[in-house]
């Protein structure tokens, strides 16, 4: 396997990699983001069945929670160990960080939103990291905290890298 020494070998290992497996992250974010609605969507059937005492909400949460498993394969195609639920929880805090900033910013708290929209793509961009396999839970060791991996020479923070290679390797205004 290659060194990585640098963004630009990350963006080269994601395009490798998207051709020989015919990978689309354009289409794979828009899947990834409706996955985080339907988390949302089985959080509120949650709390309304939990409300209200009616089971049916459970029912359709249920429902939904199968729709979100059977997507979430299609990103999730080969884990190992707890990357299915890391991912899962990476996509659901990202969600909502995304709800609690837009709130924020509406109240007019415009750097409290800002900090919030920032932790949520750095949730987002690890959730991308982790799935594309730029972070390795394999023989995970301590590295600098800032490193991608043993071989990284970049002195920017880990999700700072990560989010530079989600903006480059996926756009989503890709027909």
């Amino acid at each position: 396997m290659k060194k990585i020494n640098n963004s630009d070998d990350l963006i080269n290992k994601i395009k490798s990699f998207s051709k020989d497996k015919n990978l689309d992250l354009s289409q794979d974010e828009d899947l990834s983001i409706a996955i985080m609605n339907l988390i949302s969507l089985e959080e509120h059937f949650f709390f309304s069945g939990a409300k209200t005492k009616n089971k049916k909400y459970f029912d359709l949460l249920n429902q939904v929670r199968l729709i979100r498993t059977q997507l979430l394969k299609k990103i999730i195609k080969e884990y190992e160990g707890e990357v299915w639920c890391v991912s899962k929880h990476l996509l659901a805090a990202s969600m909502r960080l995304i709800e609690v900033g837009t709130k924020s910013w509406k109240k007019g708290e415009k750097g409290q939103a800002q900090d919030f929209f920032a932790k949520a793509y750095d949730l987002y961009s690890l959730f991308w990291g982790l799935n594309l396999k730029l972070v390795s839970m394999g023989k995970v060791e301590k590295i600098d905290d800032n490193k991608l991996d043993i071989h990284d020479k970049e002195s920017k923070s880990l999700l700072s890298k990560l989010g530079d290679i989600v903006k480059k390797a996926i756009d989503c205004c890709k027909e």
